[in-house]
């Protein structure tokens, strides 16, 4: 199993819209084989980012929704925030997971 982490740097007056739109997502990677969990973590710090945590199966699960029609669909949403939402570029981790 692994866990992709995306670190996203929100503009505090964004946090609402951002957290919005997880709210109110496609929801199209649910049905994705290999996918297990999807969480979205608020910072609690001023400054820090938002993690969207996914778990998978394996990384060739993972691979398979970056390249599938399906994420091309529910990030074409993503859209619906200005650029002048965020305040630095995200940062992917990919992690093993090896307790739990």
């Amino acid at each position: 199993m692994i866990s992709v982490a995306n670190r996203i740097h929100v503009k505090p007056e964004y946090h609402d819209a951002f957290e919005a739109r997880f709210r109110d997502r496609a929801g199209l990677v649910d049905g994705m084989p290999g996918f297990i969990a999807n969480h979205v973590l608020r910072p609690t710090r001023d400054g820090d980012p938002f993690v969207v945590l996914t778990f998978w199966e394996s990384h060739e699960a993972f691979e398979a929704w970056t390249t599938s029609d399906a994420f091309r669909q529910g990030h074409a949403r993503s859209g619906t925030l200005p650029k002048d939402a965020f305040s630095g570029p995200n940062v992917l981790e990919i992690h093993e997971v090896v307790a739990r």
